[in-house]
């Protein structure tokens, strides 16, 4: 029924009760997971609960922007060893982007980070997996560089304006992820929605264990929840929840097949 595009069930935060964890987001309805990739030394264990769980958790391959340090080239230069011996390992290139909310000193080294693994997703026809925060602009100059690449993918934990919105999905092959952000109740999210985004041109996540929605906000958050989001896009959209399942996922399955 459900597909969490962006769930980090590799955190610490479900090493004691994952299984149980699972359990919960199936009896919800989710029917496939997908996790991300933060860095090099996760992606053991990220892959590892993947074979634990094969045909419902699928991993992504990726250095996430806050990531990206002195290092970040030899991170990289084995993520893209590992991707290029096993490609149907991996059904995206992410999480990857750029972040410089907290620290602009690696600005340079994320955007160098950033175009070299969008080059992997053209180079082995992925789709992307894309953190953007305080960094548009950035992130517009360089996906502009590479529109006629028939690029696809996710602009993960969109929280924008509408103008925003507009670029992003100037690119043809781009969805937004929606996740717990949306039932926040100072969020202007359920707007911009209304206004600028028709629901082809979403997907449903968590980003489990963070960004809980209401009514769980404060909580670990997890794929169970996704449930809640859902029924806030229902009443955004104007339409039962059931289509809101059926419309995401399939928009799911254009991206990630």
């Amino acid at each position: 029924m459900y597909i969490d595009t962006h769930s980090h069930l590799d955190a610490p935060e479900f090493a004691d009760d994952l299984e149980p964890t699972l359990q919960r987001a199936k009896a919800a309805g989710v029917e496939t997971i997908l996790l991300p990739c933060i860095n090099l030394d996760g992606l053991d264990h990220l892959e590892q609960i993947c074979q634990q769980h094969p045909g419902y958790l699928y991993p992504m391959i990726g250095l996430h922007p806050e990531e990206v340090t002195g290092n970040y080239q030899q991170q990289l230069d084995q993520m893209y060893s590992r991707l290029k011996t096993h490609p149907s390992h991996y059904v995206a290139i992410g999480e990857v982007g750029i972040d410089l909310y907290w620290d602009d000193t690696h600005q340079d080294q994320q955007l160098d980070a950033f175009e070299q693994q969008i080059q992997w997703a053209e180079e082995f026809n992925k789709p992307l997996m894309i953190h953007l925060r305080n960094a548009h602009q950035q992130l517009i100059s360089i996906m502009e560089r590479h529109r006629d690449a028939n690029l696809s993918g996710v602009f993960h934990c969109f929280t924008g304006t509408a103008d925003q919105a507009r670029q992003l999905l100037s690119f043809p092959n781009f969805k937004l992820g929606i996740g717990g952000v949306v039932t926040f109740k100072k969020s202007t999210l359920p707007q911009v929605l209304k206004e600028s985004v028709p629901l082809s041109r979403i997907v449903l996540e968590t980003d489990a264990p963070y960004l809980a929605p209401v009514p769980h906000r404060g909580r670990r958050n997890e794929s169970a929840f996704i449930t809640a989001t859902a029924q806030c896009l229902s009443a955004i959209y104007a339409t039962e929840i059931k289509n809101i399942a059926t419309e995401t996922k399939k928009n799911a399955y254009f991206l990630f097949r």
